[in-house]
């Protein structure tokens, strides 16, 4: 299965980058979850590269979650941040 999302740097402390090599992002929603599975951030306008600032983060393991119009996850992974 070919890799749809790239992100850096992994752990990350204030900023994390995501890059799409997806050609219609308008058809995708991306949803970050912290560990205990609340959702914290969610973008239905995708760009190619989407910086997500960390402020407001706390420490630990988050999930993304890249999904299709239907819901579907397309791509899951997992980043950490640390302070």
């Amino acid at each position: 299965m070919v890799k749809v999302v790239r992100f850096y740097p992994n752990p990350a402390s204030s900023f994390i980058n995501f890059e799409f090599k997806e050609t219609r992002l308008a058809d995708f929603s991306f949803k970050v979850f912290n560990f205990i599975g609340k959702k914290v951030l969610e973008i239905n306008n995708l760009t190619p590269r989407t910086v997500v600032n960390l402020n407001d983060y706390f420490r630990g393991v988050y999930i993304f979650q890249l999904t299709d119009r239907s819901g579907k996850v397309v791509e899951s992974g997992k980043f950490q941040v640390v302070k």
